[in-house]
């Protein structure tokens, strides 16, 4: 779907995780049901990283994050969000479980926002290499500028991030459309 040309649009970031079953077709299902969101257009997808748990349990996690350009409001996109993750099986039998699909609201067009559902910026969203990684792949890619309101690590913080946390782009997993 593309935005409502009536309404004032967004760009969002969303991380998009998961450790259970097919992960990858997951997350290429996950960008599809983003692409139809009402008054939302998907405008990019990094690649695709494989991750050791962070402060979870489980198997290892295919990571990726996804550009939005959408009239929905921030509070509209994270409930659409966990719609999709329910529509993927999501189950919350704890903190941090295995999951099928996860869907983070990490940035929406520099909006500053703590609510009891959402905190935007994510608040842990730079201190995680699954996220770093490809959100900095898909500003680079689009030769776009990092969002001014975030700071950006250095090589070196990132780099410290991705041999702490382990993490590795994955070539033959594409999520573009």
């Amino acid at each position: 779907m593309t935005a409502n040309p009536m309404l004032p649009t967004f760009r969002a970031f969303v991380g998009l995780g998961g450790n259970l079953g097919d992960v990858s077709v997951r997350l290429q299902s996950a960008v599809s049901g983003l692409a139809q969101l009402p008054w939302t257009a998907v405008e990019a997808v990094s690649s695709v990283y494989q991750t050791r748990p962070v402060d979870a349990d489980g198997p290892d996690y295919l990571n990726a994050v996804v550009a939005l350009r959408s009239s929905l409001g921030p509070q509209e996109l994270l409930r659409s969000l966990l719609n999709l993750e329910c529509e993927h099986d999501r189950t919350r039998p704890y903190w941090h479980a295995p999951r099928t699909l996860d869907l983070d609201l990490l940035w929406y067009g520099g909006l500053r926002l703590d609510t009891p559902t959402l905190i935007l910026p994510h608040p842990r969203m730079l201190e995680r290499a699954f996220v770093l990684e490809p959100l900095n792949d898909l500003v680079q890619n689009q030769n776009w500028t990092w969002p001014e309101d975030l700071p950006q690590p250095s090589a070196q913080q990132r780099l410290s991030l991705v041999q702490t946390q382990g993490i590795s782009k994955l070539e033959r997993i594409s999520l573009a459309r």
